[in-house]
């Protein structure tokens, strides 16, 4: 018994070999169905998304934009800041009550309207006393020059002594003088009467009132009444780099170059009026390395007003018939600037150009153009040497260019219940 007992137990502890390849076999199967299976139906899978197939050798709808050839602006952008053509703080030259005010704050004024009035009274006073001093002191020179003329008959005839005929001649001289005296000092009192009454020295627009009717004012007050600002026409004073100086000097040489203001921070084809460029300055600021200049605006909308800050665009000069196609036209890539040009047949072939003034609305093209070509304005990015493209109409809805569309990549795509994937 005890001889027997150790076989069965050799025979429990040893594992079967074909147990242990059974796992390994089903896993083998697995994998060759699951090639099989990818081998079998991915084609299949692939040919029948009609989808790709679509889009593999549809048409690319792109919009286009004709090549131009015209004489072409060309423009030095600046910042400025708007100033009054002429300004005046209007202060009394007399003092006294401030008995009237005649104008509303923010009033358009013309030259010679008045705007104020002091009391008179007391200057008007001051009148009437020289004057009637003169009025005396011209009796009394009457009478001297009859006294003046019976000495020189009494002298002529040897009644009288000649130097009492020279002493009548030098009072009246004196009483000439006294005579003179009292003109000079009526027309102070006239000047003075004047200022009682305060006109508008130009014509512009009013501010705000600093001092009010009732108040007792004086000519040494530092502030004045209130101040009028000439708004048409308007100046702007602007800078520019120096390197700018001879394109802009020669330009004054040749005329008044036009200028044109646009709004800070928006679009420079808004121009919100057009004038003349009026002044340069005779230096250069060393500490900016920049030139002041100042154009004039006619501002007939008043939408330039003083103390607003505008952009300003110079045109130095034009380039005659230039080769001019849109900004958005214009690619960039390792080689330089290039445009896709479309032909007849609507295939698309990239043309390298060379590119020279730039602004919001045209690039001037130096080379690479001729002018009449077809270059595509929008739906570049998904162009290559190979594409067809069918050319849109632009929408009249400015929003619908920013809009991805449903075919781009990266587009929301949406469901029938109407949510976005």
């Amino acid at each position: 018994m005890d001889a027997m007992t150790p076989e069965p137990l050799e025979r429990l502890s040893r594992p079967k070999a074909s147990g242990r390849r059974w796992p390994m076999a089903i896993l083998c199967l697995l994998v060759i169905a699951a090639i099989i299976g990818v081998v079998r139906f991915w084609p299949a899978a692939k040919e029948a998304d009609p989808k790709k197939g679509r889009d593999a050798n549809r048409p690319i709808p792109v919009l286009v934009a004709t090549v131009e050839r015209k004489d072409m602006p060309i423009l030095l952008d600046g910042l400025g800041t708007v100033q009054a053509y002429n300004a005046v703080t209007i202060k009394p030259m007399i003092d006294g009550p401030l008995v009237a005010v005649n104008f509303a704050e923010g009033q358009m004024v013309a030259k010679g309207d008045v705007l104020a009035q002091i009391d008179s009274r007391a200057y008007q006073a001051a009148l009437d006393q020289v004057s009637a001093k003169k009025a005396q002191d011209e009796a009394l020179l009457a009478n001297a020059r009859l006294d003046l003329e019976r000495y020189r008959k009494l002298v002529a005839s040897n009644f009288t002594p000649a130097q009492q005929a020279d002493t009548a001649k030098a009072l009246v001289a004196q009483y000439e003088a006294l005579v003179r005296q009292d003109q000079a000092q009526i027309d102070t009192a006239k000047t003075n009467l004047s200022y009682t009454t305060i006109v508008a020295p130009i014509a512009g627009r009013t501010g705000v009132r600093l001092v009010d009717q009732g108040n007792i004012v004086h000519s040494s007050d530092p502030t004045g009444l209130v101040t009028i600002a000439q708004l048409q026409p308007v100046s702007v004073v602007f800078t520019l780099p120096q390197q700018s100086l001879p394109v802009v000097a020669k330009a004054m040489s040749e005329g008044k170059p036009r200028v044109l203001a646009t709004p800070q921070g928006g679009r420079r084809s808004a121009v919100l009026d057009a004038g003349v460029l009026a002044v340069l300055d005779n230096q250069v600021d060393p500490t900016t390395g920049t030139i002041k200049l100042k154009a004039t605006f006619p501002n007939t909308a008043s939408l330039l007003w003083p103390g607003g800050f505008v952009g300003v665009r110079v045109q130095v000069e034009t380039a005659k018939d230039a080769v001019v196609i849109p900004p958005a036209a214009v690619q960039r890539g390792p080689r330089g600037a290039f445009v896709f040009v479309v032909a007849d047949d609507n295939s698309v072939s990239r043309q390298i150009i060379k590119t020279g003034y730039e602004d919001e609305q045209a690039t001037i093209v130096l080379d690479g153009l001729k002018g009449g070509e077809k270059v595509v304005t929008d739906g570049a990015s998904r162009l290559n040497d190979t594409s067809t493209v069918t050319i849109s109409q632009p929408s009249s809805d400015p929003q619908a260019t920013r809009r991805p569309r449903p075919d781009t990549p990266g587009a929301p795509r949406r469901r029938p219940g109407g949510a976005a994937e």
